[in-house]
């Protein structure tokens, strides 16, 4: 990253303050920008205004939950395609199945560890990358000056 340039935002939303706090200071270490959310109604509100490239979420708050927000995300084609990291003190295998039907991208069970955390953000942000690249490809393989046809 050149100087003066800002690393991937990444949204943590707990509602315990202590939690987010760690986790805001483990991802400001590992050079991403963090932004915070107390709850899942503030991450649907904050996610449309910045647009972060992962959220990483708990899965257990009050009012609305982590699955509830995953479902939220997945319904507006502006933020379908944001990997979601879910955390959670839940480790059974019921959670996790309906975490994936909802699009969630991984799991990381409490406590977490920074290392593996900013590995699996790094990861979130590489298919995102690739991802992007294919279609960008595909696109271009598919506009007809591209194929040496000229449009009619």
């Amino acid at each position: 990253m050149k100087q003066g340039e800002r690393g991937p935002q990444i949204m943590v939303v707990d509602d315990d303050p202590d939690t987010r706090a760690i986790l805001v200071r483990h991802i400001r270490r590992e050079g991403f920008v963090p932004l915070e959310a107390s709850s899942g109604a503030e991450c649907l509100r904050q996610v449309k205004q910045h647009q972060p490239d992962v959220i990483l979420m708990d899965l257990m708050m009050p009012e609305m939950d982590g699955f509830a927000v995953c479902r939220a995300l997945r319904a507006d084609p502006a933020t379908t395609e944001i990997p979601v990291i879910m955390l959670t003190a839940r480790d059974d295998v019921d959670s996790r199945a309906e975490g994936m039907d909802l699009g969630v991208s991984e799991f990381m069970a409490k406590p977490v560890v920074r290392r593996e955390l900013a590995e699996r953000i790094r990861a979130q942000l590489d298919m995102l990358a690739a991802g992007r690249s294919n279609f960008a490809a595909l696109d271009q393989l598919n506009r007809p000056e591209s194929s040496g046809r000229k449009k009619p």
